[in-house]
């Protein structure tokens, strides 16, 4: 009985690093016809329109959901169903992405001669670049793998896991291109738990009460300090004594960065220290928009601050995207 389960368990194993090398190959075979590719979607104002037969035609689903959900619009169109009618729905500035691991499906390439009546570019995911298929595209990304993980070599399964995993980095390095951001990943994903965080309101989710860290201007490097670690949070807001609205933040690494330079922090003041007008969000902003903020200042904490400059709450960047205990106004 044990050496069953040994056995199983190695079988697993072995299906693991077939699929896994086979994986890892395709980023030896990236070259500039992958580039084109991007090139191509990106200056194109059409769709990328996806085919593919059986469990290919599976994997060109996943595909197109991938790119539509992060900034590509992207259609998945069946071949036989293309040849009855659906053909309609392309259009000359459409991208069409082909996908075959052996480049010779008929019901695929009967439809590439219509494809290109419309004026799409043909593009191959193959495993065969001297194929049918790879002939009579514009541009061949070889997804081909030595082996299948089945044992009989029969069920398409390191091949279709190359194609997919092709496609994804397709997915994400057009999302690098086109600078999509975490607002726009909202958009598109208003029924995700991380969407829900997004679409709502900064004062939703900001902690508040005592759980803020502060200290006034007048105050001592070392209260800050102790401030900056008793709730974790990695900062101390810096007050104005004179009337409690924001003069400063003050970090962790300003802190580490200070002693990195040899310099007394105890003798600093905390103004010497504290970045001025640090950046703040309102209460009432989306809260994408302060994750966008985040993103492109490389910052995980932000002030939350009235029109008067008066500090509301506090938004951390965990609070946003749920890591740990999510929590609605520190509760």
């Amino acid at each position: 009985m044990e050496n069953q389960k040994d056995t199983v368990i190695q079988q697993a194993i072995e299906v693991l690093r077939t699929e896994a090398e086979g994986i890892l190959k395709l980023a030896e075979r990236i070259n500039g016809n992958f580039t084109q590719l991007v090139e191509i979607i990106c200056s194109s104002d059409g769709r990328v329109i996806v085919g593919g037969i059986g469990k290919s035609g599976i994997v060109g689903r996943k595909i197109v959901a991938t790119l539509n959900s992060t900034g590509t619009r992207a259609l998945f169109l069946h071949p036989v169903e293309a040849m009855h009618g659906d053909l309609g729905m392309v259009g000359s500035g459409d991208i069409f992405l082909a996908l075959s691991n052996s480049g010779e499906t008929d019901e695929l390439n009967m439809l590439l001669p219509s494809i290109r009546c419309i004026g799409c570019k043909v593009v191959a995911f193959t495993g065969n670049t001297d194929s049918t298929l790879a002939k009579h595209s514009d541009i061949i990304i070889d997804v081909g793998v030595e082996k299948e993980a089945c044992p009989l070599g029969l069920a398409p399964t390191a091949s279709t896991t190359a194609m997919l995993a092709m496609g994804d980095a397709l997915a994400v390095t057009l999302l690098t291109k086109k600078h999509f951001k975490s607002g726009d990943f909202r958009k598109f994903h208003p029924g995700g738990l991380l969407g829900q965080r997004l679409s709502g309101k900064v004062r939703d989710i900001m902690l508040t009460g005592d759980i803020i860290p502060f200290v006034y201007d007048d105050e001592t490097m070392e209260a800050a300090i102790t401030e900056t670690d008793r709730p974790s949070l990695g900062v101390t807001f810096i007050l104005k004594r004179a009337d409690k609205t924001l003069a400063g933040i003050i970090t962790d690494g300003d802190i580490r960065r200070a002693v990195a330079k040899k310099k007394s922090v105890f003798d600093l003041s905390v103004t010497d220290l504290m970045t001025k007008n640090p950046r703040t969000v309102h209460p009432d902003s989306p809260a994408y928009n302060a994750l966008n903020l985040m993103e492109k200042h490389q910052i995980t904490v932000l002030p939350v601050t009235d029109d008067a400059g008066n500090v509301q709450g506090i938004l951390h960047l965990h609070d946003i995207l749920g890591k740990g205990a999510f929590k609605f106004n520190g509760k």
